[in-house]
């Protein structure tokens, strides 16, 4: 069965689809089947930023309605035949999802993929809590600002309480990215670095993401910017895909680039 996992910021605007979108192609690129689906029931933004919205006929809502198979309703993406994607509904919204549903829906991928990402939406609502009822895993994306790690603070919260791993009595691991820094904002205290935000959500780091104006022309070219070799968010994101794949990869210290100070994470997902 695949691994699932869910994608989550409790704050919108963090960078959480684009985050989903690179990790998925990443971890396609590492010769490793892939799905992405988007639970943003009513938004649909990640069939834009793969460069697929094209091509989508039938949605997750239409497969756990019964009115379309997996099979049709899947998109193969233009960049690499490990990675499918399942398009949120337009025209729904989340009042649609059940327990029941999404459970049928998530085990029915874990049959046909090795990992699952599910892009959960912003906030904390119902959508939210569908999304990462059935995880084994969430990363919880955050920018480097206090309103940002105070609302990922409130869904790790939930997380915790009302997934199903914990009703189990096993525990949801969660690992953090820290999108969008600027190396010279937190050299002024402007910004906070990544080791005060450890300490705030004392959930483990899976990598960090650099401010990069390039990111927001990829996702409107529908090229995610992992593609782009002479990014520096693309690197970070190879990297990231890397590590989850079980891959020992370090992680740069982009906070302070001069001291070339890198630190060992291994096998995190094995």
């Amino acid at each position: 069965m695949g691994i699932v996992i869910a994608v989550i910021s409790g704050k919108g605007g963090v960078g959480k689809t684009t985050a989903t979108a690179n990790i998925g192609l990443g971890i396609a690129l590492n010769q490793k089947k892939c799905v992405v689906v988007d639970f943003d029931i009513g938004q649909r933004n990640l069939d834009m930023i793969l460069g697929l919205e094209n091509r989508v006929v039938y949605d997750l809502v239409q497969v756990m309605d019964g009115e379309a198979s997996i099979k049709q309703a899947i998109i193969k993406s233009k960049v690499s035949d490990n990675l499918h994607f399942l398009a949120a509904s337009q025209t729904k919204d989340k009042s649609v999802l059940s327990s029941e549903k999404v459970k049928a829906l998530v085990e029915g991928l874990q049959e046909e993929y090795e990992y699952v990402i599910l892009d959960s939406p912003a906030g904390i609502e119902s959508g939210f809590e569908h999304t990462i009822e059935f995880a084994d895993t969430a990363i919880v994306v955050v920018n480097p600002e206090v309103s940002s790690i105070r609302d990922a603070d409130r869904a790790i919260g939930i997380l915790d309480a009302k997934s199903q791993k914990v009703k189990d009595g096993e525990e949801v691991r969660k690992f953090l990215i820290v999108n969008r820094i600027s190396a010279e904002m937190v050299q002024k205290g402007e910004m906070l670095n990544s080791e005060d935000i450890l300490d705030i959500l004392n959930i483990k780091l899976l990598g960090k993401v650099p401010e990069d104006k390039g990111v927001i022309d990829a996702s409107n070219q529908g090229k995610p910017i992992i593609l782009d070799k002479k990014s520096m968010a693309g690197e970070a994101y190879a990297r990231i895909a890397g590590r989850i794949c079980g891959q020992d990869i370090a992680i740069k210290d982009i906070e302070h680039p001069h001291t070339g100070v890198f630190k060992k994470l291994t096998g995190m997902f094995k």
